[in-house]
């Protein structure tokens, strides 16, 4: 084992496996149980929704930043922004990663949405948008090389 691997206090970034374009859905992440993030609306540039499903529950919620519950979403059948949200964390993570996450059994030649048991079962939506807000403020940050507390697990450029 690198033992100089094993002393730092920062974390491996692990690159997306394919690239992503962020105007549909600029925030995705496996975290808290769920893949959860965040999804631009169709039909409104200032609306967003926020979409998660449950890790082995397959528990399905999408609702507006302001909880406002999306139409889209009837029961056990995704709406819109769950499959754009599942796509893009296919592309972020891969569909091995994010099945195993979501404890998904895919059978052979279907997708992980067809893996899915799902049922509509409502979760925060202030939580996910916080934490979009949250990654959103580093971009406000001015350019510096030293470092940000609140990062020191993301390791700088040619970190060793």
């Amino acid at each position: 084992m690198d033992l100089d691997f094993a002393q730092r206090s920062a974390a491996p970034v692990i690159a997306p496996v394919r690239p992503r374009k962020l105007a549909k859905v600029p925030f995705v992440e496996l975290a808290d149980g769920r893949l959860q993030g965040v999804v631009s609306s169709g039909s409104d540039i200032e609306r967003v929704y926020v979409s998660s499903i449950g890790a082995g529950s397959h528990g399905l919620s999408c609702s507006t930043n302001n909880n406002r519950p999306c139409g889209g979403l009837r029961g056990s059948y995704p709406c819109k922004h769950l499959q754009a949200l599942l796509d893009e964390a296919v592309l972020q993570y891969g569909a091995d990663r994010v099945a195993r996450y979501l404890r998904i059994e895919v059978e052979e030649g279907k997708s992980l949405l067809q893996g899915l048991h799902s049922h509509h079962e409502p979760s925060p939506a202030a939580t996910v948008f916080s934490s979009f807000l949250r990654h959103l403020a580093y971009l406000e940050l001015p350019v510096t090389t030293d470092p940000i507390p609140e990062l020191h697990w993301f390791p700088g450029t040619g970190a060793r």
